[in-house]
């Protein structure tokens, strides 16, 4: 696990550097400047539409008490999914914190710290762990998943670029480097095969200011969903069309999957979705 997690953590890394990616299509580049610019804004009008819709969060479903450990994104703290971890709290969820600091990269207290804290926590329950995570937290999600399948119920990720190869950029990329100089992964494509064992739903936003939509998206399989939802990167966890969308998955019954159907009345909430297809064109979605 330890090594499948830094692979997959350091994908941010190495995928970052300036060349033609290896899966037959152009390198992503990072979103335009202003949407990169207006994130803090559009996250603080998120930011109020929770506050506004946290009577609408009693309607949702409740939960079945199983565990569910919340993940940071890139340069986050637990502090950025205390919105999210309350709201799902209150409709019965065991919800846990990753409590490891700030989310500065694999390094090795943290891909270590993490194993740890995952394996303390369905070990204490007797049951399998769903894994909410946000950008980079997302990633380190689907790492566990791989390396303890019978472990997790499912994952829920929120604008992870879970798709980014060698010489695709984000806009934390450069700092991202930085901070975490080294080799970086020699062979990514295997991150992303074989398909996830577990059930899983990436949540995303075409309008995303760190990284390419279409890199945090699920290619079409039986037990993968994308959930398109409009709005920012830094405002996914406290998004309420987001936080709706995740009660729903949790929600359903261990051991079954269906595809995410947004209430009538909340419809205009998410646009249509698309999957993952490889192309040669650079889109990478269709």
């Amino acid at each position: 696990m330890v090594d499948a997690a830094r692979m997959a953590a350091t994908s941010m890394t190495d995928i970052a550097e300036p060349r033609t990616n290896g899966q037959g299509r152009r390198a992503a580049r990072p979103p335009s400047i202003l949407l990169g610019a207006l994130e803090q804004q559009r996250a603080l009008a998120e930011l109020v539409g929770f506050g506004v819709s946290l009577p609408l969060f009693r309607l949702m479903p409740t939960g079945d008490g199983h565990p569910v450990l919340v993940l940071p994104g890139f340069m986050a703290d637990d502090a950025s999914t205390m919105a999210l971890r309350s709201v799902l709290r209150s409709r019965g969820y065991r919800v846990h914190r990753w409590g490891l600091g700030r989310n500065l990269g694999p390094r090795a207290s943290v891909v270590d710290g993490l194993v740890g804290r995952f394996d303390a926590i369905h070990r204490q329950s007797g049951r399998p762990v769903s894994l909410v995570g946000w950008s980079l937290g997302g990633i380190y999600a689907r790492a566990l998943a791989r390396s303890r399948p019978r472990a997790v119920r499912r994952v829920i990720t929120l604008g992870s670029p879970f798709r980014m190869r060698r010489g695709d950029r984000s806009n934390a990329s450069r700092l991202f480097d930085r901070l975490n100089p080294g080799p970086g992964l020699r062979d990514p494509l295997a991150l992303e095969e074989p398909p996830l064992p577990v059930p899983s739903t990436a949540i995303y936003t075409r309008t995303d200011g760190v990284a390419r939509w279409h890199l945090c998206i699920e290619a079409e399989r039986p037990l993968a969903e994308n959930i398109e939802v409009r709005g920012s990167h830094c405002g996914l966890g406290h998004n309420p069309a987001v936080i709706l969308a995740i009660a729903d998955r949790l929600a359903q019954p261990e051991g079954t999957f269906r595809r995410f159907r947004p209430p009538r009345a909340a419809a205009a909430l998410y646009p249509r979705p698309t999957w993952w297809r490889d192309v040669t064109d650079g889109a990478g979605a269709a």
